[in-house]
Formats: structure tokens, C-alpha cells, sequence
């Protein structure tokens, strides 16, 4: 039997955020509505649970918008179904082909002219801060049948849309991906059991290695800019000290410059900015360094209130320029670095710039642009990481991991609250230290997979050197950093991997340092067969529009057109999307999959996966046997990739397994 299924439950705000999981002790499910592929529709209070029970156990099929979400409800309030389900969301993500649109269940029904006969007024309620607990139960359940109704449309308009996709990949990929949300429910129902004494100190650690940089990047701002105050968390005051310029008409510059390139460009730059130079501080003559001034009536009494200082605007202090430049003194090179406000300060061109230093050896400028970048990082991880999983911490002591499969272009998994996927990659990232297992004498096992996405690019495009490298082993990362560091720029191996896949994306060394950018140009010339693919792909998209993996998915590119250096516009996602998707959208989920298998019945059990890794809470009866999971998976990888897609994976994948006391001590 087919069942749709949805749910009302309340909500509870706490520190500045709206927490909607059935992990807080103060939300509570209100209704559960369901509706059978007969039109039997039934609306069932968490007290009526037998009567919900005997549905879910005739229920071959159970239908929902976010049906993730749903089922970790369900879970929690004693409810039991493991069977088949469909989400309608996934399939209606899977179908737009890249094209992302609004996927909430009122987007969707407004798509596809649905007939909801939705009502606002719960909508109203909530404006008003009502909890759902709270609302008339005659409205909560006219709310609830409108979105069943509606869920049940949408699942028939989808299937309609998948009758002429059952016998290709895309069908079984969308099987796949509702069968990996039942496995991101039981992930974020699990936890990850958090150790807040270590969270402390690793709170602690940030703290004081932020104060450090904060007094050393002041001194250092006063060297270069003197008396000239500058705010280094406005993009724009950080540009005077990067750039040595101040851009004036900041209205007309990013139109002015949009176009322009080469010597026009740097034009441009004269005209719409001025040079920094070095300042020095005397005492306001005007109001004597106090930055207000006490006017008189005309009858000579004071006013009551003294009035800011016009000639230096309230600072007690006015500025003399010298003849001396202030600043770093970098050039923009081009108008891709220009903004609204001036000139970029974006991470991204940050590194470029500090690289292009190094290669020049301007050790000031490295120094200064290094610690710029960590200070931004610190600043993250402190209320991203520390601050987000304090927050999200449940009583239980388990952060409740939330992963998605919908919010990107390429289907890898998102996260949030916190975003666990923006982690920086590698094994050093001190946040790991926080997490746990949940029992005694447990520990952590990552599993991870080696050069993921190399790998697929190799097979993607069948290029013969790179599938040779694979098979030997060949450490490819140190490679990349032997080229970067001949070409007059010395990396680390960790500082390398940044640069070795990046071509992989469409990077090409435009806006890099001399050094990295010829190791963007060693690539395309060493793996020519990778060159010949990405212009195949670039040829069929001009053709037909689309993008396509083995797995079936599509990517559209409706508005794709041939530039004027004859590349494709969106040539960077053209040739990103393939390996990206491939590799974390379809491979890694696999596994999981496969992993949960064998796990069944075991106390072990996934309990987090970022980038290409999953995370492992293994028990200490059955640490032998978590590891001998990896070592078949290992085993049976190619035959589980060619039995889902029907193909021949003919590049060795490599799953390889770390354990430690927590997430970080993992080796």
C-alpha cells in the first residue's frame, strides 16, 4: 500500500535560532496526517499511535516532501518503519537537472499547478508566535490535509515525468538517493557525541591565537599605513592597505571597469582612485584633541550640548599626509578583482596574492596577507564550528548531524546547523578533537577515500597517464608540489593538494602566482587525455545543452554560448559537475549505503560523512570487525559500481581506514 505521510510538530527558539528537531526536550509532534493511494485519509495524535502503527505496517510505500525529516520524528516517538519510501523533494531536486528552483512543498505545488486549496492561516499563527501546539486543531488539520493532498499530486506529476526514465541510470539513481536519505535520518537520529571540556579548550586555543594576531596585525598596520586608523574587517579599509589606493565614484566603477582590460583598465584605476599615503596624527587645532566643540548663543550663554569637531569630524585628531606610499602596494590586475566598494579582498584572491609574494619573495606581504586570511578563518571557526556546535548540542551530548542531498548544484551533501561539510579538509583541523564515541573504551574510525576525485576524472575521461599514476600508486600531490617549488615558489606537500585537482574544476592559473600558474599549464600538457575530455564536454554542451554522468544525472546549461577565445560560458561548472557529482554524489553514497548494510545489528554505526570520508562510532567489542567493513568494501567497490550503473570502473578506488581515540587522533 502507498501512503502519504506528513507531519505538524513545534518548534522552540534558543540562542537566536529556530530549532525544529525532535532532539529538544521542549518541541513536540502535534499531528501526523496520512492519506493512501485509495484517498483513505487520516489524521493521528502522538496518543493514537496503534492506529499509525497498523498503517505504517501495511505501508509498502511511503510517500513524503522531505520524508528524511519526517522519519526521524516518527523514530523518536516510538513509531517503526523501515521500508520503501520516495521523497518527493529529491525527485523533483533530481529532475530539474541542475537548474535549482524553489523546492518547498508551496514552490513545487505552484510549479506544477497543483490544486492545494492551501490556507494561510497557520502561516498567520506562527507570525504571531503562536506554537503549533497551540493552534485550533480544526485549522492544524485543514493545513495538514492541504499539504497531503498536495504531496500526493506532486508524487503523481513526478511519476508521470519518470515513465520515459525507467530504463535509464537516472531512475535507479533516484531510487538510490531515497534509499541514502533513510541513512542520513538514522545519521542525524544517532549523534555524534560531543566532549564540551575539550570544545572548551579548543574555544580557549582559537581565542587566544586570535588575540595574538589581532596585536601583531595592528603593529603591522601601523607600519604600513601610520596614523591612517584602519578597520580590518571592512573588505574596503583592508584593500587601502592591501592595493596603496582609494577608490572614489564608487558608483559608477564597477560599470566603468566591467569591460575594460590591459591598459584601459589600469586607466580606469587612475581615474576613479587615489594613491595612500602614509599619515601622521596631530591634535585638532579646532577643538583641541577633545572632538567637540562648545557653541555659544547669540546672547553668549553655551548651548547644554557640545557639538562634533567639523574640521576632524569628532576624532580629536586630524591627518598629514607624507610623500611616503602607504601600504603593499599590489597592482590589480585585471577588472575580474574589481567590486562595488573597490578592489577584492576575498579569500580566494587573498592566497593569490600571498602566493604571488612568496614567488617575489616580499616576506612583509606574506606575513601580512597570511595572517589576514587566518585571522578571517579563526573568526569562522569560532562561530561556525565552536559557537554552532555549542548550540546545537543537544542534552543528550550528541551534536545531531544534519546532511542533505538537495542544496547543491552537484547532489553532494550538504549540511547545517552547523555545516559540518564546510570543514576544512585534512587530518589537523583541532574542532575534530571534540568528538567522541558514545561508549566506553569506543573510538573513531574515518574512512576515507584516496584522491577521489582524481580517480574519477581518470575514468571519466579515460586518460591513460592518469589511470597508469593510479595503478602505481604514484603520489601525485608531491608531484605538483616539486613543480610549484622549481618554478621558484617552495610548497608543502598539504600546502600542494589546494593546486593538484584544481584544473580538474576549470581552474587554469588565470590570477595565480607565476609559479602556481605553471603548474595549471604542466597539467593540461602532462594529461592530455583529461584536455581532450574537457573539450568534448565543452563541444556537447554547446550542441545539446547538457552534461551527463554515468549515474544518469543531468546537468542543463539551456543558456550556454561559445566565447569569443572559443570556450563555452559556464565552462568551469561544464567541467566540474561530471567529477564532483559522480565521484561525492553517487560513489560516496553508495558506500554509505553498502556500510550500513554491513553493519546491520552491529552497535557500530555511521555517525557522520564529510567530503569523501565517513565517520564510524565503533564499539570496543567490534573494532576488528568495523575495519575488516572497510577492507570489503574495498573488495567489492567495482562490483557494486558496475552492478547500480552498469559499467566497468576500470580505475582502482581505494577506501582507506584511520581509528583513534576521537576524530582527530584518527591514523
Amino acid at each position: 500500500m502507498k501512503v502519504v505521510l506528513d507531519i505538524e510538530n513545534s518548534v522552540t527558539k534558543r540562542g537566536g535560532k529556530t530549532h525544529f528537531d525532535p532532539f529538544e526536550p521542549t518541541n513536540e509532534l502535534v499531528l501526523v496526517g496520512t492519506l493512501t493511494e485509495m484517498g483513505e485519509e487520516e489524521h493521528f495524535s502522538p496518543a493514537k499511535s496503534s492506529g499509525l502503527q497498523s498503517i505504517l505496517d501495511k505501508t509498502t510505500l511511503l510517500i513524503g516532501h522531505n520524508i528524511a525529516y519526517d522519519l526521524v520524528w516518527l523514530w523518536e516517538c516510538g513509531f517503526v518503519y523501515d521500508g520503501v519510501v520516495f521523497d518527493t523533494m529529491l525527485g523533483e531536486y533530481l529532475l530539474q537537472r541542475g537548474q535549482k528552483q524553489p523546492l518547498s512543498l508551496e514552490a513545487c505545488a505552484e510549479r506544477y499547478e497543483l490544486e492545494t486549496q492551501k490556507e494561510s492561516t497557520l502561516k498567520d499563527y506562527l507570525k504571531k508566535g503562536v506554537s503549533v501546539a497551540d493552534i485550533p486543531t480544526e485549522e492544524l488539520s485543514a493545513y495538514l490535509s492541504a499539504d497531503l493532498h498536495a504531496t500526493q499530486q506532486l508524487y503523481n506529476k513526478i511519476q508521470e515525468r519518470l515513465q520515459g526514465e525507467k530504463d535509464c541510470k537516472l531512475y535507479k539513481t533516484i531510487e538510490m538517493t531515497n534509499r541514502v536519505a533513510c541513512v542520513l535520518a538514522h545519521i542525524f537520529q544517532r549523534g555524534f557525541t560531543v566532549n564540551r571540556d575539550e570544545l572548551l579548550r579548543v574555544k580557549d586555543e582559537f581565542e587566544a591565537e586570535k588575540l595574538q594576531l589581532q596585536t601583531t596585525l595592528d603593529q603591522r598596520v601601523s607600519q604600513l599605513m601610520g596614523d591612517t586608523p584602519i578597520n580590518l574587517n571592512s573588505p574596503e579599509q583592508l584593500s587601502w592597505v592591501i592595493y596603496s589606493r582609494k577608490v572614489y565614484n564608487k558608483q559608477t566603477w564597477v560599470n566603468d571597469t566591467s569591460f575594460v582590460t590591459g591598459t584601459e583598465f589600469q586607466q580606469k584605476i587612475k581615474e576613479n582612485s587615489t594613491i595612500m599615503y602614509k599619515t601622521v596624527a596631530t591634535k585638532c587645532t579646532g577643538c583641541y584633541g577633545n572632538g567637540k566643540i562648545k557653541k555659544t548663543r547669540k546672547d553668549g550663554k553655551p548651548f547644554t550640548k557640545a557639538t562634533k569637531c567639523a574640521m576632524c569630524a569628532g576624532a580629536g585628531y586630524t591627518l598629514k599626509p607624507t610623500k611616503e606610499v602607504a601600504g603593499l602596494k599590489f597592482n590589480v590586475p585585471n577588472n575580474s578583482w574589481v567590486t562595488a566598494g573597490g578592489f577584492t579582498t576575498n579569500k580566494g584572491y587573498l592566497e593569490t596574492l600571498e602566493a604571488t609574494a612568496r614567488g617575489r619573495k616580499k616576506m612583509i606581504a606574506v606575513s601580512f596577507l597570511h595572517d589576514v586570511r587566518r585571522l578571517s578563518a579563526l573568526d569562522t571557526y569560532l562561530s561556525s564550528f565552536v559557537d554552532g556546535i555549542d548550540l546545537y548540542t543537544k542534552p543528550d551530548g550528541r551534536l545531531h548531524v544534519q546532511l542533505t542531498q538537495h542544496m547543491t548544484a552537484t547532489g553532494r551533501f550538504s549540511g547545517r546547523n552547523p555545516n559540518m561539510q564546510n570543514m576544512p579538509r585534512g587530518g589537523t583541523f583541532p574542532i575534530k578533537r571534540v568528538f567522541v564515541s558514545r561508549f566506553e573504551g569506543g573510538k573513531i574510525l574515518e574512512a576515507d577515500f584516496a584522491q577521489l576525485e582524481f580517480r574519477t576524472a581518470a575514468y571519466l575521461s579515460q586518460d591513460k597517464l592518469a589511470m597508469q599514476e593510479v595503478r602505481e600508486g604514484f603520489d601525485v600531490h608531491s608531484y605538483t608540489a616539486d613543480i610549484i617549488s622549481r618554478a621558484g615558489q617552495p610548497i608543502s606537500r598539504q600546502e600542494a593538494k589546494a593546486h593538484t585537482f584544481a584544473p580538474l574544476y576549470g581552474a587554469t592559473g588565470f590570477g595565480r602566482s607565476p609559479a602556481e600558474a605553471t603548474y595549471y599549464k604542466h597539467f593540461i600538457n602532462k594529461y592530455t587525455g583529461i584536455a581532450r575530455w574537457h573539450s568534448a564536454l565543452a563541444t556537447a554542451v554547446l550542441s545539446s545543452g547538457l552534461v551527463t554522468t554515468p549515474s544518469g544525472r543531468e546537468f542543463s546549461f539551456p543558456d550556454c554560448e561559445r566565447r569569443r577565445n572559443g570556450t563555452p560560458s559556464h565552462f568551469t561548472q561544464i567541467k566540474n559537475y561530471p567529477v564532483q557529482s559522480f565521484a561525492t554524489a553517487d560513489i560516496v553514497p553508495l558506500v554509505l549505503l553498502y556500510i550500513e548494510e554491513l553493519l546491520e545489528g552491529m552497535k557500530t554505526c555511521i555517525v557522520n560523512t564529510v567530503h569523501d570520508s565517513i565517520v564510524l562510532d565503533v564499539h570496543p567489542e567490534e573494532e576488528e570487525y568495523a575495519l575488516s567493513v572497510i577492507d570489503e568494501v574495498n573488495d567489492n567497490l567495482h562490483d557494486l559500481i558496475q552492478q547500480q550503473w552498469e559499467i566497468d570502473f576500470n580505475v582502482p578506488l581505494l577506501l582507506e581506514a584511520k581509528i583513534g581515540e576521537n576524530w582527530l587522533d584518527t591514523k
